[in-house]
């Protein structure tokens, strides 16, 4: 059995990634820790997890995390580095946080401000690198740094396009509805269900919002020489889900038939990124409590552009589903161990 533990276990995305381990067949849950909730019965903070809600949260210290083979870090952006340092190299440490995502030292200190922790692999298997994916580069390694919830959403959209050459990568548009719990658990006006409920908002306008350098470091490992992206998010009334409408001018006589085969290829053998059939369109309840992201393209040929939509449930492909993609590959089990793609409805 693999012995996990949970840092940020009260939290939304440590929540998450406990729920899926609960399900995991080579998995046995450790240490349960946090820094607030720090001695409060778990079951307090996550009432549906009833297996270990009698558990006691611990602080998150070198010697609780101790004794581990693997430990999820659900930690707040700028909290993940510290710990990791105090953690031995044969532990395969994942990071569900931004610390480690971004190649660029400038880039960081320009979206996130503070010194740049450095790179580690990255946890998104299904990305296009070259002739490959990412899942080759995880296998056997001990740090990875998951994705952005957004960034899932938006890269499985446009790289299969991007990858095969049949769109500009310098005028790509996306625009989000985003659940609420992408926020995390954090007290604030705006996300409050008085605020919330039955309006819909944006954030990170205007080029700000943390995701788009990663955005477009994975684009060009799909093969973008240049990526200018235009991307907004909304603030929707759900509780889960991305919608990703992302969209991209076409190259010169590229057609509906030409970019729907470029899809099939890319995404035929993906055990988690569902096509869906011509004329069926994402919605995000589909993807409730599964590891999937389903996908559906159209050419707009009146003004040259391709149409991608994107649904994912954030917590789980989106965060937590992609950590523990990761390391089962890290540890040489299967990919899809422990996971589902069976959504939950209505």
């Amino acid at each position: 059995m693999i012995r996990a533990a949970v840092t940020g276990a009260t939290g939304y995305a440590g929540g998450e990634v406990l729920r899926l381990l609960l399900q995991h067949p080579q998995v046995e849950i450790g240490a349960l820790t946090a820094a607030s909730t720090a001695g409060t019965r778990f079951g307090q903070h996550q009432p549906h997890l009833l297996p270990l809600a009698d558990r006691i949260v611990g602080e998150t210290t070198a010697e609780n995390l101790a004794g581990h083979d693997v430990v999820f870090l659900a930690l707040p952006h700028g909290a993940s580095a510290e710990v990791a340092a105090q953690l031995p190299d044969d532990v395969l440490v994942i990071d569900c946080g931004a610390d480690h995502r971004l190649e660029s030292p400038d880039a960081w200190v320009q979206y996130y401000g503070g010194e740049h922790a450095g790179t580690w692999p990255y946890g998104l298997p299904e990305l296009i690198t070259g002739e490959g994916r990412q899942r080759d580069a995880l296998s056997g390694v001990r740090r990875v740094a998951v994705p952005g919830c957004n960034v899932t959403a938006v890269t499985l959209g446009l790289q299969p396009a991007v990858a095969a050459g049949i769109v500009e990568s310098t005028d790509l548009v996306a625009v989000l509805a985003n659940g609420f719990s992408g926020a995390g658990k954090a007290l604030k006006p705006h996300l409050l269900a008085s605020e919330g409920l039955g309006s819909a908002s944006p954030y990170g306008v205007g080029g700000t919002h943390r995701h788009i350098p990663e955005i477009a470091q994975n684009l060009t490992r799909a093969g973008a020489e240049d990526v200018t992206i235009s991307f907004t998010p909304t603030l929707v009334p759900m509780a889960r889900g991305i919608l990703a409408t992302a969209t991209a001018r076409l190259a010169p006589g590229v057609d509906a038939d030409a970019a729907r085969a470029v899809y099939e290829k890319a995404y035929g053998d993906e055990p988690f990124i569902a096509l869906l059939p011509e004329g069926q369109w994402p919605t995000t309840a589909a993807t409730l409590g599964a590891n999937v992201a389903h996908v559906q393209i159209a050419v707009d040929e009146r003004v040259g552009r391709l149409v991608t939509v994107t649904a994912i449930d954030n917590l789980v492909k989106g965060t937590a589903g992609g950590a523990i993609q990761s390391m089962n590959l890290a540890l040489g089990l299967p990919e899809t161990t422990g996971l589902t793609t069976i959504g939950v409805a209505p």
